[in-house]
Order: C-alpha cells, then sequence, then structure tokens
C-alpha cells in the first residue's frame, strides 16, 4: 500500500450546519478550524490519521462550473510525498491547475478520467 483515504473535502455555503449535520450522522466530532472558514471533523480521539477519513468542511471557495462539490485528499503511507507523487503520475494521473499559489503543502492532481484529488505531505499509517 502507498496511499489512504485521509480527508474527504465537501465545498460548503454553511460549513457550520454541515459539520454539525455530519458530525450527528457519524459520531465525530470537531478537530479544528482555519481561517477560510472550514471546519474539520473526525473520530474523537483519533483525528487525522486515524482509521476513518476525517471530513473538511469548506467555505469561501471560487464555485468553478466544472468542479463537483467532493473531492479525496490522500496521504502517502510508506514513502515520502515526492515520491509518491511519481508514483502516482506513473500510474495516470496529471498535475492540476486549479488556482493554487504553488507555495501549498500539498499537490492538486487528476485521476484519468479528471475527478480532482489531492497528494497531503503528511504521511499516515498503512491500515
Amino acid at each position: 500500500m502507498a496511499c489512504r483515504i485521509s480527508e474527504l473535502v465537501i465545498d460548503a455555503a454553511d460549513p457550520e450546519r454541515l459539520a454539525a449535520f455530519w458530525s450527528q450522522v457519524l459520531g465525530y466530532v470537531e478537530l479544528g478550524r482555519e481561517e477560510d472558514g472550514s471546519i474539520e471533523i473526525g473520530p474523537p480521539g483519533l483525528g487525522f490519521g486515524g482509521p476513518q477519513p476525517t471530513l473538511v468542511l469548506g467555505s469561501g471557495r471560487e464555485p468553478r462550473a466544472d468542479k463537483l462539490p467532493l473531492h479525496i485528499d490522500v496521504s502517502p503511507t510508506d514513502r515520502d510525498q515526492d515520491a509518491e507523487l511519481e508514483r502516482l503520475l506513473a500510474l495516470g494521473a496529471r498535475r492540476a491547475d486549479v488556482g493554487q499559489s504553488g507555495d501549498e503543502s500539498w499537490h492538486v492532481l487528476a485521476d484519468p478520467e479528471g475527478n480532482e484529488f489531492c497528494l497531503l505531505r503528511s504521511r499516515v499509517r498503512p491500515l
């Protein structure tokens, strides 16, 4: 295994409301908030990198007609981010430009059908 789904990112008009809803549905708790209004929720006592992915409910993103309101974040498990990026590109992923600055700690990629996902820097343990 070389990657694991670590986060599901959902665009939300009202992150507060959506975080409350999904916390109740999944038994999750709030793990943190970002300056942009995004709220991360996850399993109590585990947080990011646990056996279940966390949910990031984000606001303040510019809507795009070709963008789904959900995307997957993956984290490497048995190699560093650079090595995993090369592996994913060799498998058919391609770099995607969604207006990032270039200073992000993640890489935005698209799968062979064009679905965007992010490769995070943080490594997680394999399950």
